[in-house]
């Protein structure tokens, strides 16, 4: 998904053309995304990526970490390599931001005290920024120093948003997506359902559920509870207004731009974020 968001916004601003640096961008971005995501599997302690073994569970945590640091040493000099030094800018940028995240996430999933504008600014950084960084990237290698670079990078962080949303969802649903349900509570993790309901319970409610996320996360039975709990406090209706809203804002941005089949596959990707089962 992400290298399209690269070549769609490249081909978008450039009468439907795209050259080497938008090859490189799209290349080096799905290096990065992946390195990234070898790395997550070791941080959560996930044996599973959509639904398959993750590097982790199949030769250990030193192998995976080495594979991750390969990945990302690849992708930057790919932009070295060839003097892209606009778009590693854009890369380098991206990936300050996602390990700023994490760590933000960390801290504060120790004191559980994370308010709703913390979950947005830690999405943002884990998630947004990588999307954002494509559609930026796509700009910039047809359009470099253009007003448009900024623009797509707002774009791809409104997308990014709901994105997120939608993945932290997943874990309330019943739906099969790869990775067991309930695993962000397993993993002390406050995302927006969960806020919501406790900013919308009892004081003893609350307590409850603090309790059952900092000391019962393992039992399953509770955690089936507290999914149950944040269901019926409408913890799941308020985070899906909230990503319908991001992507509302991303389609915004879009119509600005003159009808073309880049646009239209675009908007398409914007509803795809927020519409997919996986």
């Amino acid at each position: 998904m992400r290298p399209m968001f690269v070549f769609l916004t490249a081909k978008l601003l450039n009468n439907g053309e795209v050259n080497e640096r938008t090859y490189r961008g799209a290349s080096v971005i799905e290096l990065i995304h992946t390195a990234t995501l070898v790395h997550d599997d070791v941080v959560d302690e996930s044996n599973k990526r959509r639904g398959f073994f993750s590097i982790n569970a199949l030769w250990k945590n030193k192998i995976a970490v080495l594979v991750g640091d390969y990945l990302l040493s690849k992708g930057l000099l790919l932009s070295i390599d060839n003097n892209d030094f606009d778009l590693l800018k854009i890369i380098s940028v991206a990936v300050r931001e996602m390990s700023e995240g994490e760590l933000l996430q960390i801290e504060k999933a120790r004191r559980l005290d994370i308010t709703e504008d913390i979950y947005y600014e830690i999405i943002r950084q884990k998630t947004a920024t990588l999307i954002a960084a494509c559609c930026s990237l796509g700009a910039c290698s047809v359009k470099p120093e253009s007003v448009d670079v900024e623009t797509f990078r707002k774009f791809g962080e409104l997308c990014g948003m709901a994105f997120q949303i939608k993945d932290d969802l997943f874990d309330y649903g019943a739906q099969k997506i790869g990775k067991p349900t309930g695993i962000d509570i397993k993993e002390q993790k406050m995302t927006l359902p969960l806020i919501y309901a406790l900013n919308h319970c009892t004081k003893k409610e609350k307590n409850w559920v603090i309790n059952s996320i900092k000391n019962h996360n393992k039992d399953k039975q509770r955690v089936k509870e507290v999914i149950s709990f944040v269901k019926e406090k409408g913890g799941l209706d308020y985070a899906v207004s909230k990503m319908l809203h991001y992507r509302d804002e991303a389609l915004k941005i879009l119509s600005a731009y003159p009808e073309s089949d880049y646009k239209s596959a675009l908007e398409l990707m914007v509803n795809y974020v927020v519409d997919r089962k996986k």
